[in-house]
């Protein structure tokens, strides 16, 4: 059985952000009765991903952003910059965190470890609002 929802997340600028508690919000009626299941989020932009790590220490964000910027710096001489400096680098960094997760259910409750949350790692200086379509199998 299947279930499917495309949502907007709150705009955000660049940096990694826990968005755990709004996608439940948005993804609670899909969840309701799947006993054993999978959700899958993909993120329909070339300049944001979505990963899961660390839901407790804000460092780790800080951390991952100032990793990331250093593996791929906005510094370099990108050809490609038709919506600023950070477009390039933005779509650069989209390709190696990636653009979808998956995450099993399990009684109807996302089956995360401890420590674990879904981030939103959006790569722009300005603020976006970025789409989300999830799909719930079971």
């Amino acid at each position: 059985m299947g279930w499917q929802k495309t949502f907007t997340l709150a705009r955000r600028s660049k940096g990694c952000h826990l968005v755990t508690d709004e996608v439940l919000g948005q993804i609670d009626p899909g969840l309701r009765g799947v006993q054993v299941g999978m959700l899958y989020l993909f993120i329909q932009h070339t300049s944001a991903a979505l990963t899961i790590n660390e839901n407790f220490d804000k460092g780790v964000r800080r951390d991952m952003d100032m990793a990331l910027d250093n593996i791929v710096p906005e510094s370099l001489n990108w050809r490609h910059t038709d919506e600023g400096p950070d477009d390039s680098v933005s779509h650069t960094k989209t390709s190696l965190v990636g653009t979808s997760i998956c995450i099993p259910i399990t009684d109807g409750r996302l089956n995360l470890g401890t420590w674990q949350g879904i981030y939103l790692t959006e790569f722009r200086h300005a603020p976006h609002a970025r789409r989300v379509v999830a799909t719930i199998l079971s």
